[in-house]
């Protein structure tokens, strides 16, 4: 904790106080081993249709591109609708996940309740922005029938250890958005090392994030198991001194249903059974919830997403 001797002397920096009686681990190689040793004694058990199942019915079926229109996210979510004919025995997806202005695209389309409507708002994927700016586009998707909101992380704050501004705007986010699910994205693959991962998740979940999510995908490196480790970790420590239980969302380039299966046991190891509910666990992926489908089914040739 060197270089924060000025912040001892203020007696309002109640952040880091919380990250410092933090007794999660930020030693990265005892990190790395752990996870190799989660996956060693415990993957193989999960590779089984039933979680193969499960998996699809915790993704968020994402489509985020520049080329999106209305056109495309009608039909994308259509895809959805039709699975819940075609497959009506089999869990669909968690949610459809897209940019903040075609949130009432997927309520026009969407024929199927299970289902969500999340959006990334809030100037993703940068999330640089005035605060008024991300404030409205937020409102904006609620209005529009967004169910759930995934945010960046301000990255700029946490750089400067702005950590009070930083938790404002978090905060600011959720009182716009209300009893809808807030997803805050710490955007692992910028902050890099556990000690960076684990304030950012602390910080997050203090200022009422209902769940702390590894990348955007966009811009930096997606999600690793190291994060994911973690990130877990740093939920279950918030869990065991507040009672409330905060979600994980791992998403950013799991693309195979292997990766998808070692998100899940790091979870299940980590947090338990508690967890393993799409309320409290997601994926964020296009390609995945194919690949899904055709592990449990054996089709190869069918993609119905």
């Amino acid at each position: 904790m060197e270089h924060h001797d000025h912040l001892h002397l203020d007696p309002q920096n109640r952040y880091l106080k919380t990250i410092q009686d933090s007794k999660v681990s930020t030693d990265d190689n005892l990190i790395a081993q752990r996870v190799q040793q989660i996956l060693d004694e415990h993957y193989e058990e999960n590779c089984t249709p039933e979680v193969y199942k499960f998996l699809l019915n915790c993704v968020d079926l994402t489509t985020l591109s520049s080329t999106d229109s209305e056109k495309s996210v009608a039909q994308f979510t259509q895809r959805v609708n039709k699975f819940w004919t075609d497959y009506p025995e089999d869990k669909n997806v968690a949610a459809i996940c897209v940019y903040s202005n075609f949130a009432e695209v997927v309520r026009a389309n969407l024929e199927v309740s299970d289902v969500n409507i999340a959006v990334c708002s809030a100037c993703f994927p940068s999330s640089q922005a005035h605060i008024e700016t991300k404030v409205a586009e937020t409102m904006l998707a609620v209005q529009d029938g967004a169910d759930e909101v995934d945010v960046v992380l301000n990255l700029g704050y946490f750089v400067d250890e702005a950590y009070e501004e930083l938790c404002d705007e978090i905060a600011e986010l959720k009182a716009t958005i209300g009893d809808r699910h807030l997803k805050v994205i710490l955007e692992t693959g910028a902050l890099k090392s556990a000690e960076n991962i684990k304030r950012a998740s602390i910080l997050a979940m203090y200022s009422g994030a209902d769940f702390i999510k590894t990348s955007t995908g966009k811009i930096y490196p997606g999600a690793t198991l190291e994060a994911a480790y973690v990130m877990c970790q740093c939920i279950k420590e918030y869990f065991e001194k507040n009672s409330i239980m905060v979600g994980f969302k791992a998403s950013g380039g799991i693309r195979t249903t292997e990766d998808a299966v070692k998100y899940y046991t790091i979870v299940k190891e980590v947090l338990g059974e508690q967890w393993l509910v799409n309320d409290y666990f997601r994926i964020g992926a296009s390609s995945l919830a194919n690949a899904l489908f055709q592990s449990f089914t054996g089709n190869t040739d069918v993609k119905p997403f």
